[in-house]
């Protein structure tokens, strides 16, 4: 997924935010953000655009992923094939790939600042 300012994304997992707190010994909590929490991005750094290529790997595997078990045979086998045929180039762009990372706005308040890219999904 491509991450644009003003797009709407949520947490892909539950992100812990601190380590746990003690308090004479025992723990008493910790502080995470919950899987689906929603917010906006609001700024994007280290991004680098994608080639033909590369979107179109992300968009087939993408398909064959949702609907690869339902596809006929030789739908499958020709997508499987095509992605294969792209995977150097995803490669590639993985290779040189710059660490993305983001700030979101939560719809809560909440701002995470430096997330690596890789934790959300589209909202």
């Amino acid at each position: 997924m491509t991450l644009k300012v003003g797009r709407r994304v949520a947490l892909a997992a539950d992100t812990p935010l601190t380590d746990s707190a003690e308090a004479a010994g025992v723990v008493v909590g910790f502080l995470s953000l919950a899987a689906g929490t929603v917010g906006t991005v609001e700024q994007v750094a280290g991004q680098q655009d994608e080639s033909h290529d590369v979107r179109e790997y992300e968009r087939l595997t993408s398909l064959l992923d949702a609907f690869g078990r339902d596809m006929p045979t030789a739908s499958r086998k020709q997508l499987e094939e095509k992605i294969a045929s792209l995977e150097p180039a995803w490669t590639a762009f993985q290779e040189r790939a710059p660490r993305v990372s983001v700030r979101v706005r939560f719809d809560n308040g909440l701002i995470l600042d430096g997330a690596h890219g890789d934790l959300f999904v589209p909202a």
